[in-house]
């Protein structure tokens, strides 16, 4: 059998040698197979072994890499490896086709380096959103311009290699395209430039409020990329904004109201300036009862009688005289009820202030602002403040001011009711 065996071999090594074309197609299909047994080897070793591994430990950065797909990624490089290396062992390989099978194997190789880079910053980003700065600084733009830096040196190196030249024989030749360059990476530019400057001066956070009208938007800055900004408005639309407008054009930021810990309350009433009036002694009397007027209507009585007597005037002419006024005594109350409420932030501005008055009628501004941010509370304590002081009107003879016709058209019918009645 053992001659037999040695036959067959010889014979076969002469066919071989006859036909040194099948010898090399063989060995080449060899290497293939070995270099994919090799390459799924490896993978089930990173599912299997080097997964559970990561899962186990209590850092962080090893689990961004495996999500991002680093180390699969990685191990496409073993079997370029092995196949550049298996070329020199192949029988009978043409000088030329080695040539070019290294020089693809090597191209291949660097498409796999720039995916493994991609796949670093991409595992980068996702530690830094980890951490207490990403609220603050957005990295993302910097990262895609480190991926388009990565992209470009892998195709330039890439053409290089197949190309068997020098790469900076290509690095020359876009220098004489750079005013096409400039064209075609505008944006990208402009954005970079835009990211930096918006980084530096700490403009925009991942997170805050906006308002740009121009664009649109009125929301949370919920991402911000190297060519745009994604607002998710109130409405839960998004808008999309380029990065180079929030330098180009002006927005709101309302992260300061957010960080003072209180949201402004600027809101007017409009009187009746036919409603305004000075106030009788019984009204005094009365208001003098008040917890929030009391010391005030005291401490004003005293003031104007001291006046109208030093004065030396008729104090029975009402011009010559000084006098409390429903008016100020509304807004004393109502600057007195905002001190003493419990939602109202007192280490910031309070007042209530007389406006210019207009066709309208007289402006009553209250400006304070509110112990919270959150927007449902904001709303619920300015709704009742100004409840309570509409409610509050009557006793001090004051009326908002409204439409006539719809006022007199009002108080008609209630007049008309309470006859039938």
């Amino acid at each position: 059998m053992l001659p037999d065996m040695k036959e067959l071999i010889n014979t076969v090594e002469g066919w071989f040698g006859q036909n040194p074309i099948y010898d090399g197609l063989i060995s080449s299909a060899l290497l293939l197979v070995f270099a994919g047994l090799f390459f799924f080897a490896i993978r089930l070793a990173i599912s299997r072994g080097i997964r559970r591994l990561i899962r186990k430990t209590e850092t962080h950065w090893d689990d961004a890499l495996y999500d991002a797909g680093f180390f699969y990624r990685l191990t496409l490089v073993v079997p370029i490896l092995v196949v550049r290396q298996g070329l020199d062992f192949i029988p009978h390989l043409p000088e030329s086709a080695h040539s070019l099978l290294a020089r693809i194997a090597m191209a291949l190789a660097i498409v796999v380096a720039v995916q493994v880079a991609i796949a670093l910053l991409n595992a980068a980003g996702t530690i830094y959103r980890t951490t207490a700065g990403a609220s603050r600084h957005s990295i993302k733009g910097y990262l895609q311009i480190g991926q388009i830096l990565v992209v470009g040196v892998g195709v330039v190196l890439t053409l290089a290699v197949l190309m068997d030249r020098s790469p900076l024989v290509f690095l020359g030749g876009m220098g004489a395209m750079t005013a096409v360059l400039m064209l075609v990476f505008k944006d990208t530019i402009l954005g970079f430039v835009a990211s930096v400057q918006i980084a530096t001066n700490d403009m925009l956070r991942v997170g805050d409020w906006i308002e740009m009208p121009s664009a649109g938007a009125d929301g949370d800055v919920l991402d911000i990329a190297l060519y745009t900004a994604k607002v998710q408005n109130w409405d839960k639309t998004i808008t999309t904004i380029p990065t180079y407008m929030l330098i180009q054009e002006s927005f709101r930021n309302w992260r300061g109201m957010s960080e003072s810990g209180g949201r402004r309350i600027k809101r007017s009433l409009w009187f009746d300036v036919n409603t305004i009036r000075f106030l009788e002694k019984d009204e005094i009397r009365r208001f003098s009862g008040y917890a929030l007027l009391r010391e005030y209507i005291e401490a004003k009585t005293a003031e104007l009688e001291t006046y109208n007597a030093q004065s030396g005037l008729d104090p029975l002419i009402k011009a010559d005289t000084r006098r409390l006024t429903n008016i100020g005594t509304l807004r004393a109350y109502i600057e007195r009820y905002l001190q003493s409420h419990p939602k109202i932030h007192q280490d910031m501005t309070l007042l209530v202030r007389q406006l210019q008055p207009t066709s309208d009628g007289l402006p009553v501004e209250i400006y304070c602002f509110t112990t919270t941010t959150d927007w449902n509370a904001y709303e619920a304590i300015q709704a009742d403040i100004f409840d309570h002081v509409l409610a509050l009107l009557p006793e001090f003879g004051l009326r908002v001011f409204q439409n006539e016709s719809d006022y007199a058209q009002s108080n008609s019918s209630a007049t008309a009711g309470s006859g039938e009645g």
